[in-house]
């Protein structure tokens, strides 16, 4: 089957982008990396293309989308309706036709809308050609709470996405990850859910651009320890190296970055080292990420663990209204009692 690849909208030219100063490395905000790594990948490729709510004029409602429809025009970066089910379904249609498209979910909580266009076509679209259609599509989903916002503002929807085969899932933590780790999304056939942990958009770190981070797929151990391995990702990354802080115990922490594809080299050279293993993440407990991360290490390093896995997670119940969510949210105490008891085995 052959790609049609076409100018969007009937748009002949599209307009240069201005020449921005090479800075190597930089030390950037999470927000600013996602908007630097969407610029260099427009700049580098005229298919990618940038839309949803609000993302053009505005530049998103945390600003991350920023100048890009200035920089490329409105061709390239365009505002939709809000109708989360038509932005997938025009990202499909795109992709077939031979673009790059970069949609945005605008808050997490708005992905069911898009479930259906996500789960029964994204996902399967490669499958059902035999791979001869590529599905590089990019959905960027600002994802998690922390922030105090009002109801379907501060979801954890990546268990529903890794529960669907043909899905990728990758969530940063650090602002040089969130622009490698998006420019890697971008440049992937199959596509791929990019979740933003949008309470540490504004947290800064170094950005080298022109040395490639670790691809989709790795994990990475933000600190070694001996005692416990904490598997976690997103912005309890930042929590768990607090606990590590003040814990007794030294507690490897593990940076998951790939949920799909799963790093599980790292995780068990990690596990087999320590014996024992905390998950957290902050979606509820039930079927939560952590639930499939325990079972597997239990299957395969059953003789080499000292005490059961266990897990520091959000509850089973709706995400709260905003004052109660630092109740409701894992934090250091949740992360450190199960240390304890994961410690307290004979």
């Amino acid at each position: 089957m052959t790609q049609i690849i076409e100018r969007p909208f009937g748009v002949d030219d599209f307009p240069e982008p201005p020449v921005e100063p090479v800075v190597e490395v930089a030390e950037l905000s999470i927000a600013t990396a996602v908007n630097r790594a969407l610029r260099d990948a427009m700049r580098a490729d005229d298919r990618v293309l940038v839309f949803g709510e609000d993302v053009a004029r505005l530049g998103g409602v945390f600003r991350v989308t920023e100048g890009l429809a200035d920089a490329f025009g409105e061709a390239r970066c365009f505002d939709t309706p809000l109708a989360e089910s038509a932005i997938i379904g025009i990202a499909i249609g795109m992709a077939i036709r031979g673009f790059i498209p970069v949609p945005e979910i605008q808050f997490d909580g708005f992905a069911a809308p898009a479930f259906d266009q996500i789960v029964s076509h994204l996902a399967k679209y490669r499958m059902r050609t035999r791979g001869d259609v590529d599905m590089p599509v990019t959905i960027r989903i600002p994802s998690f709470g922390g922030i105090g916002a009002v109801e379907h503002h501060s979801e954890s929807t990546e268990s529903y996405w890794l529960h669907t085969a043909g899905l990728k899932v990758v969530v940063p933590s650090t602002p040089s990850d969130a622009y490698w780790l998006l420019r890697y999304a971008i440049a992937e056939r199959d596509p791929v859910i990019f979740l933003e942990p949008k309470r540490r958009y504004w947290s800064r770190g170094p950005v080298d651009t022109t040395n490639p981070a670790e691809p989709i797929g790795r994990a990475v151990i933000r600190r070694p320890g001996s005692d416990v391995t904490v598997l976690t990702y997103g912005s309890l990354v930042g929590t768990a190296l607090s606990a590590a802080e003040i814990c007794s115990a030294a507690l490897e922490v593990v940076d998951l970055r790939s949920l799909n594809p799963l790093d599980f080299d790292t995780i068990a050279a990690s596990v087999r080292r320590t014996g024992r293993a905390v998950v957290m993440h902050e979606g509820s407990r039930t079927l939560g990420f952590g639930a499939e991360l325990a079972a597997r290490i239990q299957e395969e390093c059953f003789y080499d663990l000292e005490a059961p896995v266990l897990r520091a997670t959000g509850f089973d119940t709706p995400y709260p209204p905003a004052r109660l969510e630092r109740l409701w949210l894992p934090g250091v105490d949740r992360l450190l009692d199960c240390v304890d008891k994961a410690m307290s085995q004979p």
